[in-house]
């Protein structure tokens, strides 16, 4: 009976909201009874009656809703986790190191402030980005373990009443055969009933890899608008039609995709926040909205990331002819004249190639404070990076 409920056969019999009481109790209720029912009806009995299969005293033998329904939330997590978040953090990883590896000799303005600034490379650009994931994929790595530690065999109150001493070892060993991952039972079921600090902790690394995804997305979107009035300094796959009125237009959808999936993970991190702290006395109350919140914020990630790998990461390229424009007509490459002929000079020629629209040369040399060679010599763009 309990197979064919992890198989998904039985889903029509559980109806039941995320909005219920705080330890879950209903949820854990609605799967004893299930399970109840589905093997009396296998043994040939009626429905309903308990016999010879009761839904408290045989199926949620040694076990509480406060203890059971917590374990159920942390092997969820980890499943998804594993199965899910990494390896998709991991494949968009892996596609913007191609790109960072791709563009590595291609030179460009960097921006500050939203301003021109020095050069840098466009493959340097994406190994900050490369550079991002990589320490999420270090963090959730450094996280995801205190979601191993089970709360089964706490039953109540964290006192183990009414569980037999090997329960919570021996369940935890199956557990561990049946799923693949090193589950254990936690040294302290009191704070495991009344705390969940490991989903906080996870929590947290979403939010950092939501925070990451949203200047990733920011930075490709904006970098490829345009086509004639933007930055357009990368072109990116144009997926489908972008506007219903103006013709031709295509939008930047996968960004703008990964962008709304974190605005939603940042909420689902304050909601997890909060629902942490309510652990009054032996029980925390706000279990079901803790792991609602936690595995939409673990699918949305990994989801999003496959999407915009395959649809946006894969298909990234530089403009050369745009990059190279803002190279040749930048007035931040005068940086590279503070220390030959000092700062107040060097602004001096930037405003005054600014005012006449001019460049930076024609302004060096209108003022007399270098030779077209040593200009030349001082300012090139592949040696400032």
């Amino acid at each position: 009976a309990a197979d064919e409920v992890i198989a998904g056969k039985l889903n029509g019999h559980f109806p039941l909201s995320v909005w219920q009481t705080g330890s879950g109790t209903q949820t854990n209720m609605n799967a004893n009874e299930v399970i109840s029912n589905r093997a009396i009806e296998i043994a040939g009995g009626v429905i309903g009656s308990k016999t010879p299969i009761h839904p408290n005293d045989d199926v949620n033998m040694s076990q509480s809703s406060n203890d059971t329904f917590p374990t159920a939330m942390y092997i969820a997590a980890t499943e998804m986790i594993e199965q899910q978040l990494i390896p998709s953090v991991k494949m968009l990883r892996d596609a913007l190191h191609q790109k960072e590896i791709a563009f590595k000799d291609i030179i460009k303005i960097g921006r500050t402030h939203l301003q021109d600034a020095v050069p840098l490379t466009l493959g340097q650009e994406f190994s900050g980005y490369v550079a991002q994931l990589d320490m999420c994929l270090e963090a959730i790595d450094a996280e995801k373990k205190y979601l191993l530690h089970l709360a089964i065999g706490g039953t109540a109150v964290g006192t183990g009443l009414n569980s037999s001493k090997e329960f919570a070892e021996r369940t935890c060993a199956y557990i561990s055969k049946i799923t693949g991952f090193s589950f254990t039972s936690s040294k302290n079921k009191f704070a495991s009933l009344s705390s969940h600090n490991g989903v906080l902790l996870v929590s947290g690394v979403l939010k950092t890899m939501a925070a990451a995804l949203m200047k990733i997305a920011n930075d490709i979107r904006w970098l490829a608008s345009g086509p004639r009035c933007g930055i357009g300094e990368i072109t990116i796959p144009e997926n489908e039609p972008g506007s219903s009125i103006m013709p031709g237009k295509v939008n930047p959808t996968q960004c703008e995709a990964m962008t709304m999936v974190c605005a939603q993970v940042f909420g689902n991190d304050a909601t997890i926040g909060f629902a942490g702290s309510q652990g009054n006395f032996e029980l925390n109350v706000f279990k079901p909205v803790l792991i609602y919140n936690l595995i939409q914020s673990i699918y949305l990630i990994a989801d999003v990331c496959r999407s915009f790998t395959a649809h946006c990461a894969r298909g990234i390229e530089a403009n050369k002819s745009v990059i190279d424009h803002y190279v040749k007509n930048s007035l931040m490459l005068i940086t590279a004249l503070n220390p030959v002929i000092g700062y107040d000079k060097a602004a001096k020629i930037a405003k005054t190639a600014h005012a006449d629209n001019s460049s930076l040369k024609e302004a060096c040399l209108k003022l007399g404070f270098l030779t077209a060679a040593e200009f030349d010599q001082a300012v090139d763009p592949k040696k400032m990076i």
